[in-house]
């Protein structure tokens, strides 16, 4: 009898100084050398992130925030997205793009759970330790790649309902023939 192989899923937490990213046991982070502006940091962010996501059955990355005073950035950040989101179509990788506050429902059981608070539950969940100055992009990102696998049928641990319904709010890509 052959065994089902689990899908390689990634989750991004896309950013233009630490971009978070978490495979099943793992997170990493990326981040730009300090002066990194315009195209150069953009291209390098999707080079690292492409060579994370190779392979992948699913990349989960999150959505924009429209909070926290990032206004001066805002073009920069969405056409790193776009980028990112364009590197997996480039692949044939289906993504999903998870609004904040699904994100944080799924971790926390309330969409407005602080990032500490993901933190927390990724450790307590899934016996992950995102630590140092990229933790909460990490936790974040751990958070997404659960999600992504809990969508495909393979959930990392169990999850409360009240933190399940944070898959409902996210719109997933055709991923039919994934999870068998």
């Amino acid at each position: 009898m052959r065994r089902a192989t689990v899908p390689k899923v990634v989750g991004l937490d896309v950013s233009l100084t630490c971009t978070g990213v978490a495979g099943e046991g793992w997170t990493d982070t990326i981040r730009p050398r300090a002066g990194l502006r315009g195209h150069p940091r953009l291209a390098f962010i999707v080079d690292r992130v492409t060579e994370h996501i190779g392979g992948a059955a699913l990349v989960v990355i999150e959505g924009p925030s429209f909070g926290g005073g990032v206004a001066h950035r805002h073009e920069d950040l969405a056409g790193l997205r776009v980028m990112v989101r364009h590197a997996c179509w480039r692949r044939g990788i289906p993504y999903a793009v998870i609004p904040p506050s699904c994100r944080a429902l799924y971790a926390t059981g309330k969409g407005s759970g602080s990032k500490g608070e993901v933190r927390d539950a990724v450790r307590t969940r899934y016996r992950v330790d995102c630590d140092g100055p990229g933790r909460y992009d990490q936790a974040d990102a751990y958070t997404l790649l659960a999600m992504g696998l809990h969508h495909l049928g393979w959930p990392l641990a169990v999850v409360p309902d009240t933190h399940r319904r944070g898959l409902d709010g996210c719109q997933w890509p055709d991923t039919e023939g994934l999870a068998a």
